[in-house]
């Protein structure tokens, strides 16, 4: 699995056998980061779909991310449940715009088992 780097943003995808982790790192500020986060979300989701894994998103190492960033991680949230891969969101408890912002996407776990958020230390 490859990893993302925009400049800004990189991604680094950690390929084990048990989990797809990918750990975000640096600042997603982007007007349009669909262009570039929509491709690498499907083809972590065909791999993740093709070995049965679950994908881990980390978020603590990031700087920032505005809005547009927020649109492409609900529609990655839907699609991991349209295709059944379970999606976990960790992040950041002690940085106040990722607490506010994932708390945001609580909506979301309402009737859907398969994507969790997980605050860390």
């Amino acid at each position: 699995m490859n990893k993302l780097d925009t400049g800004d943003l990189r991604i680094d995808v950690d390929d084990g056998p048990e989990v797809l982790i990918a750990q975000w790192n640096g600042k997603s500020v982007d007007r349009q980061p669909q262009r570039f986060l929509d491709p690498f979300f499907a083809t972590l989701l065909d791999e993740a779909q093709k070995r049965n894994l679950p994908i881990e998103m980390r978020f603590e190492q990031l700087a920032h991310f505005n809005s547009s960033t927020i649109g492409c991680l609900v529609r990655l949230v839907q699609d991991s449940r349209t295709r059944d891969v379970k999606l976990v969101l960790v992040y950041s408890a002690t940085v106040s715009w990722q607490r506010l912002s994932f708390d945001a996407l609580r909506v979301f776990l309402k009737d859907n088992p398969r994507f969790e958020l997980k605050a860390v230390s």
